[in-house]
């Protein structure tokens, strides 16, 4: 998909292993062009992004959890800047994304498995926007961060619905 506006290009990818969460191509495109607009805003060269987001199960993320980042456990998002350093204008990231873990804490915590999918993918958009959730200040920051776009894009407050800070 491509969706071309004054100051990025988004060249996004889906990959779908797990199908039990029903958030269309249409809303991702929409999800992913809002955060990449509102990062890129007041840069004045075009930036082209290359976006990969695989939805998958516990089993696939777990698998790849352990294989890149040493842990061998299921999560809800593992997310990778593949940019080169030295190549301004281009972005490349690839996002994983859990669905059989939305549709989990998304019955938890009373509310669509498609918005908690779509905290999912801001989370890790948000990464490689250079938020970090590290520190309890800087979860703060983000996580406030990923309720306002999903407010305005109609999910509603998703992260602070029965999670607790960090």
């Amino acid at each position: 998909m491509v969706n071309s506006q004054e100051n990025f290009k988004l060249f996004l990818g889906i990959c779908r292993d797990f199908k039990g969460v029903d958030l269309n191509d249409s809303d991702l495109q929409k999800l992913v062009s809002f955060v990449c607009g509102r990062f890129c805003g007041n840069i004045s060269e075009v930036i082209h992004f290359e976006i990969s987001i695989a939805i998958v199960d516990d089993a696939q993320i777990r698998e790849f959890n352990e294989k890149y980042l040493g842990k061998a456990r299921v999560t809800d998002c593992l997310s990778f800047d593949l940019s080169e350093p030295d190549e301004a204008g281009r972005r490349v990231c690839e996002i994983m994304v859990n669905g059989e873990e939305a549709l989990r804490q998304s019955k938890r915590r009373s509310h669509s498995a498609e918005a908690e999918l779509a905290l999912y993918i801001v989370h890790g958009l948000l990464h490689n926007f250079g938020f970090d959730d590290g520190q309890a200040h800087q979860a703060k920051r983000m996580h406030s961060a990923e309720n306002d776009i999903l407010q305005e894009l109609g999910y509603g407050i998703v992260y602070n619905n029965g999670y607790k800070d960090q």
